[in-house]
């Protein structure tokens, strides 16, 4: 175990060497395409999904269609529809009359009926089909994975997070414009099960020996969340008082772990308790809870949490933090399902943004054992995860190209928000904070500035240096300090211009909050030829001492 105070975060961290982003990428006409919010995509808002896939295991194909209803908010009779090759559109009608549409790499631009008229409801439907990109590193590279599970029966899924929704199915594949509701029907042998999203609706048997499993999400879902998983799945029941009732607990997993399932999957109860006291409501009561196990490790897709940590706690095992904290709970049933709340309820618009999603799930891994085990058990796992970060580059990626920015989003940013915490100095704010966000921003598409100046309103402090210095440079501030002739001076170096944050640190065993800023500045101590300075381990800074200036 580890005192909160420490003298030796200098050898625990690594400082960053530049503002903003070190190296310029270089970006294409099909990253804006694909990350921008375009004039062809700006011009209407989804309402509803239609989706209807079917799968041709044998063939590794898909076809099917989409019925996209619309709002009309502009002016324009150009739709951009995004679906990434190999798969190919057909067709796409509209009223009964086919469209006209020509391809640009992975976006179809279609010209739609002069009837567009502002603040209608429209609908198209795009018919598609063809053998969509193979998942080769799921879930981090993403697509369709075919598989079979150990009994050699076929295993199929979805994950595409970052890769795109469109790599399976055609769509606004834009963070920034959700869907109020979305139906999706899965076609598959008769001799396997579908599990999406929501509530299974029904189940349509056809003659040529398939199954469509046709299911429903009534709140709105982004695109990355839509998932398929079909196999031979076993099913059983639970159910969890909550805040808002009773919330419907639905496991789906291989029969040769059903076992094995029924006593892991009890954390997942604990897991609702703490995150509803942080948090509020789990978001997504009309739908349930689904935890599905897969043949990749994990995903949050929404209702329909992607399970593949292999019944063990921990990270495959492993606990991320070095604490021996992580190891007393299975990360992907926590993780993935704190992305219900950030991620899920409360989504980025640009995935430049994707701090809003990993940084609070991190943060929310640290709470949950707070929860469980103490607050200074949660402090210690979340600084343990120090080891993780790299500073290779800002945590916030390039806007409207696609662009995630540094994996330092977990753990740097659970960091930084465990140190707002600090800043802030008052734990019940800060649960209403948590709670207020996930309230003021309920099934939302945000921007991080939208986040940042919520919390800063909220907490009635000046946050915006803390932000812009650990979410857009890879620099970690030096807290410099010096003693001469019964004075203490002291600054912040390595950081932006005019950077200040207040700090806890203990002089000679008192506790004193320093207002620090980039000038020197003093103050008086007792005398004596020596003297401790010890910082608050939970500021993720460096900490220096030098010569005293003149």
């Amino acid at each position: 175990m580890k005192n909160i105070f420490s003298a030796c975060l200098v050898g625990l961290l690594v400082i960053g060497v530049g503002m903003a982003h070190a190296q310029q990428k270089t970006f294409t006409h099909q990253d804006t395409l694909r990350g921008s919010n375009t004039p062809q995509r700006a011009w209407w808002d989804v309402v509803y999904y239609d989706l209807h896939v079917a799968f041709l295991i044998d063939q590794k194909e898909i076809k099917g269609y989409n019925a996209i209803t619309y709002r009309v908010i502009g002016n324009s009779q150009d739709m951009q529809i995004d679906l990434m090759e190999p798969l190919v559109i057909d067709s796409v009608m509209q009223n009964q009359h086919a469209l006209s549409f020509y391809k640009d790499g992975n976006a179809y631009f279609v010209r739609l009926n002069p009837s567009q008229k502002l603040n209608s409801l429209q609908t198209i439907t795009v018919y598609y089909h063809g053998a969509p990109h193979q998942a080769t590193n799921p879930p981090w590279q993403g697509g369709v994975t075919w598989t079979r599970d150990s009994l050699g029966n076929p295993w199929v899924v979805t994950s595409c997070q970052g890769f795109g929704a469109s790599s399976w199915w055609p769509c606004k594949d834009y963070l920034g414009d959700e869907p109020d509701s979305q139906q999706i029907a899965i076609t598959v042998p008769d001799t396997l099960m579908d599990v999406s999203n929501g509530r299974l609706r029904r189940v349509i048997a056809h003659p040529n020996h398939t199954k469509t499993f046709v299911w429903f999400v009534d709140d709105p879902i982004n695109n990355y969340d839509v998932a398929v998983n079909i196999g031979k799945y076993a099913h059983w029941q639970d159910v969890y008082q909550g805040l808002k009732g009773r919330l419907t607990l639905n496991y789906w997993v291989m029969p040769y772990h059903l076992k094995q399932s029924h006593i892991q999957f009890q954390q997942v109860k604990s897991m609702l308790k703490c995150f509803e006291y942080w948090f509020g409501p789990y978001p997504w009561y009309r739908d349930g809870y689904q935890l599905v196990e897969t043949p990749y490790l994990g995903m949050e897709h929404q209702s329909c949490v992607a399970y593949g940590n292999h019944y063990e706690n921990g990270y495959l095992g492993r606990d991320l933090s070095g604490t021996g904290w992580g190891l007393k709970w299975d990360f992907i049933i926590v993780h993935e399902s704190a992305h219900e709340w950030f991620g899920n309820n409360i989504t980025d618009e640009d995935i430049a943004d994707m701090w809003i999603h990993e940084s609070f799930a991190n943060y929310a891994e640290a709470l949950y054992v707070e929860c469980r085990y103490g607050k200074k058990a949660g402090e210690e796992y979340v600084i343990g995860c120090r080891k993780n970060i790299r500073n290779d580059r800002p945590i916030i990626g390039y806007y409207g190209v696609n662009d995630e920015g540094s994996e330092d989003m977990y753990y740097k940013g659970g960091n930084m928000l465990n140190m707002i915490r600090q800043i802030i100095h008052h734990d019940s704010l800060w649960r209403q904070i948590l709670r207020g966000l996930n309230h003021t921003f309920w099934h939302q598409t945000v921007t991080s500035r939208q986040i940042e100046q919520y919390i800063i309103q909220q907490s009635h402090i000046d946050l915006q240096p803390v932000f812009d210095q650990y979410l857009r440079t890879t620099k970690i501030p030096v807290l410099e300090y010096a003693y001469k002739g019964g004075r203490l001076y002291y600054r912040w170096q390595n950081t932006i211009p005019d950077f200040h944050m207040p700090v806890d640190v203990r002089i000679d065993n008192h506790a004193y909050r320093l207002q620090v800023h980039t000038q020197w500045q003093e103050m008086s101590i007792p005398a004596g030829n020596q003297h401790s300075f010890e910082v608050n381990q939970n500021y993720y800074i460096t900490v220096r001492e030098v010569t005293a200036p003149e």
